[in-house]
């Protein structure tokens, strides 16, 4: 009797509402062409500020998608995770008909950083301006960071497992790493991604406690990981949910296969330890490629953290060529983020999107608003790169200490 063939997680969905793009081809369009979207904030009641440059969603109508009674419960943030849900499952062909039959076999894991501050900040000024009667019931719930996964899961009906991952920015690439074990366990479907809304007042204030942030006035010069003039990051909103199936189930329902997740780990090293890093992201590079049974030569391009910060931008390249060996100075790296920000836990899901997107296409998207690379890798920059891609890398890691990285292949290559 044959061993029985063993489940793979498959992309077969990707919905994106970013501040380069409220599509996924708008979103692929402006990274492939290096497009850099940073600009002034305008955000109501930033202006005072230090904070100055940031990636905002711009087009974007909630209204136009969710329907009301959603809306009055729920934060930005998960107004995005909402309709990148929607743009992601419509992307996999599966309507509402494909799962109500089905509820219990979809799920939903999300990752969030800075939750609802807008929504929470609001009803606290009812609160101490107005009094408690002013406050609406769902403050309870619409700061909370596992808003989104609970909104998308009571909104499409889904009642498989549903998730949240708390793991600091690099919670974004764990949770597609939870939806995959997931999707291997027996679970048909898994939603997955994160959205962010960091640009409130609030919530911003929160944020000029991390010395990694960037307070450049100049949207072009803000935000230039790998260089002499790296002064940090700017931060972004927005992000990516993407649908996460068995591959045999797809082929069965006639989807591509966009992409496999081959490889998933991570480790911790502290918070702002940025020189450990170095250690912590290599052993984390090691432990994906030893899941995915891939080689280190194998990869074709990686999808840098990209940080920003020179301390941390050396350990990333020094941690690839420990993990990659020789491979690690020669493998081209972007970080397409430059142009759009640094949108915390959302900022490695949009780096999968366009590794799925720049494998279709055979095309390494550049590194908008950087030239002057001062480390040893081979960093794409100026214009995208045409090349055949089999294989990604993405890495993420997060102020708190986390480090993540994953493997995708492209298509459903074993």
């Amino acid at each position: 009797m044959s061993e029985p063939h063993p489940r793979r997680a498959a992309v077969t969905g990707i919905g994106v509402v970013a501040p380069n793009g409220t599509s996924t081809e708008t979103f692929w369009k402006s990274v492939q062409e290096g497009v850099s979207v940073l600009d002034r904030i305008t955000r109501e009641g930033c202006e005072h500020l230090p904070l100055r440059v940031a990636g905002e969603v711009r087009g974007f109508d909630a209204a136009a998608t969710i329907e009301g009674r959603f809306l009055v419960q729920t934060d930005r943030f998960t107004h995005y995770a909402m309709a990148a849900a929607d743009l992601a499952l419509d992307d996999a062909r599966l309507g509402r008909a494909d799962t109500d039959g089905e509820p219990f076999s979809v799920g939903v894991v999300t990752a969030a950083g800075s939750g609802g501050g807008e929504f929470g900040q609001r009803e606290l000024q009812q609160l101490w301006g107005k009094g408690s009667k002013f406050v609406g019931p769902y403050q309870s719930i619409a700061w909370f960071y596992a808003a989104s996964t609970g909104q998308i899961s009571i909104r499409r009906g889904f009642k498989g497992p549903c998730s949240v991952v708390a793991a600091d920015e690099a919670g974004g690439l764990d949770a597609l790493a939870h939806a995959a074990r997931a999707v291997r366990r027996g679970t048909d479907v898994i939603v997955a991604g994160s959205t962010e809304a960091p640009l409130a007042p609030y919530s911003m204030v929160c944020q000029l406690g991390y010395p990694e942030l960037s307070c450049e006035t100049d949207p072009a010069r803000a935000y230039r990981p790998f260089t002499d003039g790296a002064c940090g990051f700017v931060p972004a909103e927005g992000g990516a949910m993407i649908v996460v199936e068995e591959t045999d189930a797809a082929r069965e329902r006639g989807v591509p296969v966009r992409a496999t997740l081959a490889g998933h780990a991570a480790t911790f090293t502290g918070a702002s330890r940025w020189a450990e890093s170095r250690d912590g992201l290599a052993h984390a590079i090691r432990g994906a490629l030893d899941e995915a049974g891939c080689a280190p030569e194998e990869i074709d391009v990686v999808f840098a953290d990209a940080l920003g910060v020179p301390e941390a931008d050396r350990a990333e390249a020094l941690a690839l060529a420990d993990a990659l060996g020789g491979h690690g100075r020669r493998v081209p790296v972007t970080a397409p983020k430059t142009g759009i920000g640094r949108g915390y836990c959302a900022a490695p899901v949009l780096d999968t999107a366009a590794a799925v997107l720049a494998m279709e296409h055979g095309l390494i998207p550049p590194t908008p608003g950087v030239a002057d690379i001062c480390h040893d890798l081979d960093l794409v920059t100026g214009r995208a790169r045409a090349t055949e891609l089999r294989t990604a890398l993405v890495l993420s890691r997060g102020l708190m200490g986390s480090n993540s990285a994953l493997v995708l292949r492209h298509g459903a290559a074993e």
